[in-house]
């Protein structure tokens, strides 16, 4: 197990090195007037240097292999740029938004995942009897609504009508209490922290304001992890060892549990791999649509505002994920079937 992990980790450094160059490639595409935004550090240098002194400051007419050095260099440092959106450089634009991402991604995972694994094989269980019928008809549906949509319906029925989660993160009373000097944010995680500091009052109101956004994802996402595990797992259940287990007189639920459940979960893994990396992403409809200050919506203002230095961060930051969460996929995949070590 150890060794197959190995050679994963040693293939990163090559994979990351190739995103780091498609990335600066390009960054290379855009002239280097504008490409000084992802090499300053205050927007002041802008307004007292001359710009033609800039790019002879920064070299952006020097060779490739120059600039990429340079830029690989300051990247590894953590500087990424100005970024005209936020008013600060990008790595802590993308610092402070990225806990409000994990924070919805934390509380739709759980629910997505395990209702839709064990729906799934629920369905699959009792293949053609009327809640099968029920469950493919929820995942058809919910599958095909559009995000934006259900979004919009979410909002207007839960805020709009009923008046019970309203849009953004916090409330301005709950967000002066945490901007209070009494309120310590150990994670900056406003649920985990209320808890920490006692303040109920602090983790309703964040529970509040998290709800509607996880509904508008678990649906889509419930039902496709739904369709995938229910399709598996009927393929899982013709094989013949299952006959073989069921001939040989084992229990029906030790079929399903022990032989039939785990060995379907392979796409079922690589599904989930893929969702976790949209959401830690950023989810920029969905937190469009709900005023929610995470990486989706600064991704999205950053995108109509032409902010090069903060796409291009973030850009970094969506390659750095896939290739840690692709590791972490293979690695699940080692653990459901052993002989994938072995190949």
């Amino acid at each position: 197990m150890m060794s197959y992990i190995a050679r994963r980790l040693l293939i990163l450094p090559v994979i990351l090195f190739g995103v780091s160059l498609l990335v600066f490639s390009m960054l290379m595409l855009i002239g280097p007037y504008k490409r000084l935004s992802t090499y300053i550090k205050s927007p002041a240098e802008l307004k007292t240097a001359n710009l033609d002194t800039l790019v002879d400051k920064y070299g952006l007419n020097d060779p490739f292999y120059v600039q990429y050095s340079r830029w690989i260099k300051g990247v590894l440092q953590g500087d990424f740029g100005w970024s005209e959106t936020a008013g600060q450089p990008v790595s802590k634009a993308i610092l402070s938004r990225f806990p409000a991402t994990l924070e919805l991604a934390l509380l739709a995972l759980i629910p997505v995942i395990m209702g839709g694994i064990n729906l799934g094989v629920f369905s699959a269980v009792h293949h053609n009897d009327p809640w099968d019928h029920i469950t493919r008809v929820f995942s058809i549906v919910g599958w095909s609504i559009p995000t934006f949509v259900f979004g919009l319906v979410v909002l207007m029925i839960f805020y709009g009508v009923l008046g019970w989660f309203p849009p953004g993160r916090l409330s301005v009373w709950a967000e002066d209490i945490i901007r209070s000097g009494e309120f310590i944010q150990y994670t900056h995680l406003n649920v985990i922290d209320g808890l920490l500091n006692g303040n109920l009052r602090v983790v309703g109101d964040a529970l509040r304001h998290l709800i509607a956004p996880v509904i508008s994802i678990s649906i889509l996402w419930w039902a496709y992890i739904l369709r995938i595990t229910r399709s598996s797992m009927l393929e899982t259940l013709r094989k013949d060892y299952i006959r073989t287990a069921r001939s040989k007189g084992v229990k029906e639920k030790l079929v399903i549990k022990k032989h039939a459940r785990k060995n379907a979960l392979i796409p079922v893994v690589t599904v989930a791999g893929f969702m976790v990396l949209g959401l830690l992403g950023g989810l920029v409809i969905t937190e469009t649509i709900f005023g929610y200050q995470g990486l989706g919506k600064f991704f999205a203002s950053a995108a109509s505002q032409l902010d090069y230095a903060a796409v291009l961060g973030l850009a970094l930051y969506f390659g750095f994920l896939l290739i840690i969460i692709n590791l972490c996929v293979d690695v699940s995949y080692a653990i459901i079937d052993p002989r994938i070590r072995l190949e």
